[in-house]
C-alpha cells in the first residue's frame, strides 16, 4: 500500500503542478506529499524530479517512469470503473471541446445517438479551433487532431487521421500535377493562415520532415472554405482525410505528391487525469471510439 501511494503521489504532483496543490487536493501538509517523494526516490535510486521553490521538472528518468505510472494507474481504474459500470449508470453535464470543422462533421452528428443510449447525460459542445486549456477551462474531453505532448492529461487515440495534398480534376487538367516539392512553386496554393501567420504544409523528403511556406492568392482562417475552394477548381489544399475523404474517393478531389506525406496526425480524446473518472466521460470517449472504428463510418 505504501509504494502504491508514493506512485500515486507522484502522478498527482506532476499533475497538479506543485507540491501544495497536491497537498490541497488531498487534505494533508504539504511536508507529508515531499516524504513521500523523497521515499519513493531513495527506493529507486533515481532523481525523479527536480524541486525548487518555484517549479518541478521531471528528469529524463521521472519522464519515462511517468509513463509508465500513468499506463499502470489508467489500468487500475479501467478495472475498477468495469465492475463498478455493471451496476452504474452515467449521468451529469459534459463540456466537450473540438476543432470548428470536425467537431461540425463528426462530433455533433453524433451526439443524438450518444443521448439516447444515456438518457441522464447533458452535453455542451464548444467548437473553436484553438487549443483548449482542459484542467483551468473545466473541459471534460477535447477532441486534438494532434502528437500529444502534454503529460499532465490522458490521451486515448480514437481514430487514424493523414494529412493528403488535394485538388480538383479540372484545375489538375489547366496547371498540371506537381511531381516535386519545387513544383509547389509554380501552382496556387490555398493555406490557412491564422493572425495573419500561416502555419505551413508539413511533407516528409528524404525521411526528413519540412515545413513550406507556400504562395496563393486567397488563404483563410477556416479549413471548410479551404476545401469548398479547392472543390471549386481554384488550387491545391492540405487537408485531413477525414475532411476529403470521401470526394476523393467520389474522384471529386485528386490527391497528388502521395509519396511526400508526412506521418498521420492522429485523432485523440484528451482529458485531465482524475483518481476516479466520471462514467460519462468514459462512456462518450468509448462511444466515439466505437464508431469510428465501424469500416463504413470514413465513407458515409
Amino acid at each position: 500500500m505504501g509504494q502504491f501511494r508514493q506512485i500515486s503521489t507522484f502522478v498527482e504532483v506532476v499533475a497538479r503542478g506543485s507540491l501544495s496543490a497536491a497537498a490541497r487536493a488531498e487534505g494533508i501538509a504539504p511536508a507529508m506529499i515531499g516524504r513521500r517523494l523523497d521515499a519513493l526516490e531513495a527506493r529507486l535510486g533515481v532523481k525523479l524530479l527536480q524541486r525548487t521553490t518555484r517549479k518541478l521538472a521531471l528528469t529524463d528518468e521521472g519522464a519515462a517512469f511517468l509513463e509508465d505510472c500513468q499506463r499502470i494507474l489508467g489500468e487500475l481504474e479501467e478495472a475498477e470503473s468495469a465492475v463498478a459500470e455493471r451496476s452504474a449508470r452515467a449521468s451529469g453535464h459534459l463540456l466537450v471541446s473540438a476543432p470548428a470543422g470536425f467537431g461540425r462533421q463528426h462530433v455533433a452528428p453524433l451526439l443524438p445517438s450518444f443521448l439516447a443510449e444515456h438518457r441522464d447525460v447533458t452535453v455542451n459542445l464548444n467548437l473553436n479551433d484553438r487549443v483548449v486549456d482542459v484542467v483551468g477551462e473545466g473541459v471534460d474531453v477535447a477532441i486534438r487532431i494532434a502528437s500529444l505532448s502534454d503529460s499532465s492529461l490522458i490521451g486515448v487515440k480514437l481514430a487514424d487521421n493523414q494529412r493528403v495534398l488535394v485538388a480538383s480534376p479540372a484545375y489538375l487538367k489547366r496547371h498540371g500535377v506537381p511531381e516535386t516539392l519545387a513544383d509547389l512553386a509554380r501552382h496556387n496554393c490555398l493555406a490557412i493562415s491564422s493572425e495573419g501567420s500561416q502555419r505551413g504544409w508539413t511533407f516528409r523528403d528524404n525521411g526528413k520532415l519540412v515545413t513550406l511556406k507556400v504562395a496563393g492568392n486567397m488563404v483563410c482562417n477556416d479549413g471548410e472554405v479551404l476545401h469548398d475552394w479547392a472543390l471549386a477548381g481554384k488550387g491545391l489544399a492540405w487537408r485531413s482525410m477525414w475532411e476529403v475523404g470521401t470526394e476523393i474517393e467520389a474522384g471529386t478531389l485528386c490527391t497528388v505528391l502521395d509519396r511526400f506525406a508526412a506521418p498521420g496526425n492522429d485523432i485523440h480524446a484528451v482529458f485531465a487525469q482524475r483518481r476516479h473518472l466520471p462514467l460519462r466521460i468514459r462512456a462518450f470517449v468509448d462511444f466515439l471510439r466505437r464508431t469510428y472504428a465501424q469500416p463504413d463510418y470514413w465513407r458515409a
